[in-house]
């Protein structure tokens, strides 16, 4: 069974063409877990995710309690862009599935050329550093405001694109983890341990948000700071854990 849905401005016929010969056509960007492709449509070019296999409790709950990735993604998009915060124009979602559940789900966007990624801020060589790191201490504050709670605010997931000397565009991607919410001061002050924040981002950023909350910059640093040793100390705890599962080998 399929299930499309499709932005008035696109095709149908354009997207099913694309998920058919998804495998032996596209230029591949990406190929994990979930595989990324770029496909010309036209004068365009769209980005196509398709997402790793469920396993077998999740293929159900895709179908019949919560909604997949894939659609998650696309209305999360669709949020975004009324919100005003910019994200790469959602097309379509298209899942299959069969009585158990889903069986294969893919996202499509229109695909974006940006300049950077906010992980390229993290080289202390990149020109105009602190202003854009500011830039996007105030981006990150918008989508608070905004009550967004992107669960993978992490660095390689904002895309900047400069608009001109100086100044920057922010765009969300990765968001199907994503919740909208009203963000408490504590929720605000994790959603920055993904980043990868060195000390000196840590304070360029706190800093900027300090302002934007109205809340004294030294405590807006030590807890960013703060939030993020512990989130690494988790990552770190849960590789140890993983790589101890992993030399005892499967249980007979």
């Amino acid at each position: 069974m399929m299930q499309i849905k499709v932005a008035d401005a696109y095709s149908e016929g354009q997207v099913r063409d694309i998920v058919d010969t998804f495998n032996h056509a596209g230029i591949t960007y990406w190929e994990k877990r979930n595989t990324i492709k770029v496909f010309e449509v036209g004068d365009s070019e769209w980005n196509v995710k398709s997402f790793q296999v469920p396993h077998l409790i999740n293929r159900f709950a895709y179908k019949y309690i919560r909604k997949s990735k894939a659609r998650r993604s696309y209305e999360h998009g669709k949020i975004l862009l009324e919100k005003g915060i910019l994200t790469p124009q959602p097309i379509s979602y298209v899942e299959y599935s069969n009585l158990v559940g889903i069986t294969h789900s893919f996202f499509i966007s229109e695909n974006l050329h940006y300049d950077f990624t906010f992980g390229d801020l993290i080289d202390q060589a990149f020109p105009d550093r602190v202003n854009a790191l500011e830039q996007f201490a105030e981006f990150t504050y918008r989508l608070h405001e905004n009550e967004i709670h992107h669960f993978d605010h992490s660095k390689g997931n904002t895309l900047m694109c400069q608009r001109s000397k100086g100044v920057y565009d922010f765009y969300l991607i990765d968001l199907n983890r994503m919740k909208f919410e009203k963000m408490t001061y504590e929720k605000r002050i994790n959603n920055f341990n993904r980043l990868s924040l060195t000390p000196d981002m840590i304070a360029i950023i706190g800093n900027k948000y300090a302002s934007l909350i109205e809340v004294p910059p030294a405590k807006v640093i030590e807890d960013i700071k703060t939030s993020c040793e512990k989130f690494s100390e988790f990552v770190r705890k849960k590789s140890r854990w993983k790589q101890r599962v992993g030399k005892r080998g499967p249980v007979s």
